[in-house]
């Protein structure tokens, strides 16, 4: 699995979201919605201390994260985090590791 964090979404975390020190931003499996491709589950994310990291990425200073718990939703797959002008959000992308 590589995570990646395009610098719009970073940006976009940077000024939106804030990050106490040791923590970062973890991306996990949450039911309910859907990717292109898991039906049923979407990409969640939260601010939160690692603990087990599967996977990191640092970017400008600011941590990205997966759990080892979550290996299960990332699992064959690469994640790129973008930022989605229309809506204002992060958006998800995932592709075959």
């Amino acid at each position: 699995m590589k995570l990646t964090v395009t610098p719009a979404a970073q940006k976009w975390f940077k000024e939106e979201i804030v990050v106490n020190e040791g923590q970062g931003i973890k991306f996990y499996g949450k039911v309910y919605g859907k990717t292109q491709v898991h039906d049923g589950f979407s990409v969640g994310m939260s601010v939160d201390t690692p603990e087990k990291p599967l996977i990191t990425e640092k970017v400008d200073g600011m941590l990205f994260f997966v759990e080892e718990a979550d290996e299960w939703f990332f699992k064959r797959y690469d994640l790129v985090v973008d930022y989605d002008g229309d809506l204002e959000e992060p958006k998800y992308e995932f592709s075959e590791a």
